[in-house]
């Protein structure tokens, strides 16, 4: 068979070692040839593509990013021109396996659903948002992250009496909050799937002070928001309609300080969290999640998702993993309540 692949949204650890998965069995085991589409959907779009071979694939489980390259791009935005194009493109191949978020999931359930597309996806995302599967390969190496530069800030944030916020990355789903939050002891931990009341924020920090704890560190996720929404909104969107985030953590540091009268400083993670090389989790679920989606190409099933259920590999619909965002459940947040403050 002629497989594509293809990489969209953001990049994360974990990538490349699914694309050495599908590769290494595609071609070991069935004899497949492959090709890479360059840069997400704008591969397909614009015929930008490069071959996939043993050689290609050699060295890149431990890398992090994507050797094919990402984009935002969506072909759905301009459907009349865009979309026969990528159905004229990926016609020429037996399947594709496109490896994404919820937006570049999306494009391929929309393709197989409404244009018969012969489409497998995997599920990748740092937010691990996605519906249908357990977890996303590249969260667990962007929890690492945030939980050693939160281990960083304790003792900073204690040597100086000094509040910090640290904003990591969540725009539905806080995920990468909550457990990052409770592995590096956080006083504070602020979700998008509840708003906060700025007021209680600054009264926990104030609990602290007067019991001689003389710091605090409240970890918010980028898309945490507060109750009545933020003052000041980006407008900007990307081609899926989301807008541009980021500047919670610098309102935050304002307010605490403000309301408080305690020194508060931010410090905003961004895109440190997807980079770098994955951790042996991720790269192991990549891997699985890899040889389940070529195998999945040859027993025909198309429109589906390889994802993780409990420990085993199973097959999703595209649909399911990309109709309902996998948010924080409450009584999660609950449970860990009696840690902060």
């Amino acid at each position: 068979m002629r497989v594509g692949i293809l990489t969209g949204g953001g990049d994360c650890p974990g990538l490349n070692a699914a694309i050495r998965a599908a590769v290494r069995k595609g071609v070991n085991r069935y004899g497949d040839e492959f090709v890479g589409f360059r840069d997400g959907w704008r591969g397909p779009l614009d015929g930008l593509t490069v071959p996939l071979t043993l050689d290609t694939v050699r060295g890149i489980l431990p890398r992090g990013g994507t050797i094919l390259g990402s984009s935002r791009t969506n072909p759905f935005k301009d459907a009349d021109t865009a979309v026969p194009r990528v159905l004229a493109a990926i016609s020429e191949l037996d399947a594709l396996i496109a490896i994404g978020g919820e937006d570049t999931l999306g494009v391929a359930a929309r393709l197989h659903a409404e244009h018969g597309a012969r489409v497998v996806g995997l599920p990748k995302t740092i937010d691990n948002d996605l519906g249908a599967t357990d977890a996303t390969f590249g969260f667990d190496t962007a929890l690492q992250i945030a939980s050693d530069a939160i281990d960083r800030l304790h003792t900073t944030a204690e040597s100086h009496h000094r509040n910090l916020v640290v904003e990591v990355m969540g725009r539905h789903a806080g995920w990468i909050a909550l457990h990052a939050g409770v592995a590096g002891g956080a006083d504070v931990i602020l979700i998008p799937e509840r708003p906060f009341d700025i007021d209680a924020v600054c009264a926990a920090v104030r609990r602290r002070h007067e019991r001689g704890s003389y710091f605090s560190i409240v970890v918010a996720a980028e898309g945490a928001l507060p109750v009545g929404g933020m003052p000041e909104a980006d407008t900007e969107v990307d081609d899926f309609g989301h807008v541009r985030l980021g500047g919670l953590g610098v309102w935050l540091e304002r307010q605490i300080e403000e309301r408080t009268g305690y020194e508060t400083r931010a410090t905003v993670l961004g895109h440190v969290q997807r980079g770098g090389t994955p951790t042996a989790f991720d790269r192991v679920l990549a891997t699985r999640l890899g040889l389940a989606a070529i195998d999945a190409v040859h027993d025909g099933h198309f429109g589906t998702m390889a994802a993780i259920r409990g420990t085993r590999i199973e097959l999703a619909a595209l649909h399911d993993a990309t109709s309902t965002l996998r948010t924080v459940p409450v009584e999660d947040y609950e449970q860990i309540d009696a840690l902060l403050g």
